[in-house]
């Protein structure tokens, strides 16, 4: 579930949809919970699919780290990629926001800690020399995305979380330990898939 204060808004013609903030959401907010409603596909199920459910799951899903395709089922399925992006996902089934997000500003992933099945091109932005998102970009990323989530974590126990109800409680517990300190970040890598094992 995305947060509350969120609405989807046409941004251009080259990537179309997105998600942004219709109020104030400052850096520490859970951004984004996987919930109860949310479907999650195992690979085998994705294969019987016919190609045009395929190409529909290829562009709306996510891919976790047990190689499962979980399509959204509110607006978040819209939110855009940026190099530079403003929310990050943990290893904890839920997203932060690692600086803080303005009203109509867009709240963006890094497609690279999605798991892509394919590299893909991108817009140039400045601040990033990438121009591609790959498959391994989870590999290469981690220090630096872990860097940045932490740094989210240390306002965590210090701004509004609307969407913490939908957090089971021993996470909710390792959260705000961790933003008090008293507990480790786990590393986004635990959300990485490899393709190339056997599983």
């Amino acid at each position: 579930m995305i947060h509350p204060h969120t609405e989807i808004k046409f941004i251009n013609d080259i990537v179309g949809y997105g998600v942004v903030a219709t109020q104030f959401i400052p850096k520490g907010t859970i951004t984004w919970v996987k919930d109860k409603l949310d479907r999650t596909f195992s690979p085998s199920e994705v294969g019987e699919f016919d190609e045009i459910y395929k190409g529909i799951l290829e562009k709306y899903c996510y891919v976790d780290n047990k190689g499962s395709y979980v399509l959204c089922w509110d607006i978040s399925r819209f939110v855009n990629h940026s190099f530079n992006s403003n929310c990050f996902s943990t290893a904890y089934e839920f997203e932060i926001a690692v600086r803080d997000i303005h009203p109509g500003e867009e709240l963006t992933d890094d497609y690279g800690y999605l798991n892509v099945k394919e590299p893909f091109e991108c817009i140039q932005e400045h601040g990033s020399e990438r121009t591609h998102v790959l498959p391994d970009d989870l590999l290469k990323y981690h220090p630096i995305w872990d860097k940045k989530i932490k740094e989210g974590f240390q306002f965590f126990n210090d701004v509004e979380q609307p969407l913490i109800k939908l957090l089971p409680q021993e996470i909710v517990v390792k959260a705000k330990n961790i933003g008090h300190k008293k507990e480790e970040l786990e590393s986004i890598l635990n959300c990485y898939f490899d393709r190339n094992k056997k599983h």
